[in-house]
């Protein structure tokens, strides 16, 4: 053992970490694995909701990607996960009062041109195979009261569709209760899930089914594979978050998720792709 890399051996103790929770898989059936799911397109490595970000993720073999979903004064919808512009741009207040014209001016902290949903989903129109979550950032009341949601989740479920590649699976999620409704509303099959700052738990789950929603996004610090399995057993897809640490990789395999959000996707691919062939003795 002393001879391979430190890094290597950390690995292994993972590995046998994640067999003692349960998992029983062959590392080669990658399939098998969590989906790496680029947060905000890999926020810890990248800008975050840049374009930078999510083309960098692609290219270096990514496939999952989550981005946060506004909309300006006009009409237009945006990526943008604050409340205003002052953390992550050059400008200040909530995108929300301002124009779409307006933001033609405003970068990103290093430079990076403001990215409207429209070009974001350009992009992976000619790349199916790809899992993005559109995150619906309607949950300030006052930013979105009831009559704005539903011009938000109009143009959303209309940019989604007209954009959507077949092959791939796109999902509309929030904290936010009332868009997943209208999104139900406006399509009964087109899969949603509800986000919350809690671990899997039976009251999660009847929230999940009581929202119609197909998938559930929920911390793993505190979740049990336990309940997972109860989840999935019920049809439900499981994200876990956050992920900023290799660790929080293996405990998403070790607990069985489908999804793992992360915000170091590549680092999180590269530790993937060095898992060995075969898991068991």
């Amino acid at each position: 053992m002393n001879r391979l890399p430190m890094f290597r051996c950390v690995l292994m103790c993972q590995l046998l970490a994640s067999l003692m929770l349960g998992w029983n898989c062959h590392a080669e059936d990658t399939d098998q694995l969590p989906l790496i799911l680029a947060h905000r397109g890999g926020a810890h490595e990248y800008e975050e909701n840049t374009m930078e970000g999510f083309q960098a993720c692609y290219e270096r073999g990514i496939r999952g990607f989550e981005t946060d979903i506004r909309m300006t004064k006009d009409g237009v919808l945006v990526l943008l996960h604050d409340d205003s512009l002052d953390r992550t741009h050059d400008a200040s207040g909530p995108v929300e009062e301002m124009l779409a014209s307006e933001l033609n001016s405003v970068r990103t902290k290093k430079g990076q041109s403001f990215l409207l949903l429209e070009d974001f989903l350009q992009y992976f129109q000619d790349k199916p195979g790809v899992y993005l979550e559109l995150e619906m950032k309607t949950k300030n009341k006052a930013l979105y009261p009831d009559a704005r949601v539903s011009e938000y989740c109009q143009k959303l479920h209309a940019l989604a569709k007209q954009y959507k590649p077949a092959g791939s699976d796109y999902l509309f999620t929030s904290f936010d209760e009332r868009p997943l409704v209208t999104m139900r509303q406006l399509d009964a099959d087109w899969p949603t899930a509800i986000i919350a700052s809690q671990p899997l738990s039976d009251e999660f789950i009847e929230r999940a089914k009581r929202l119609q929603a197909t998938h559930i996004a929920c911390r793993i610090t505190g979740t049990s594979r336990d309940m997972v399995k109860k989840a999935q057993e019920l049809g439900y897809k499981i994200n876990g978050w956050p992920g900023h640490r290799v660790e929080d990789y293996y405990l998403a395999i070790g607990l069985g998720l489908d999804v793992a959000c992360t915000d170091i996707p590549t680092v999180i691919q590269k530790t993937k792709e060095s898992l060995p062939t075969e898991t068991n003795p």
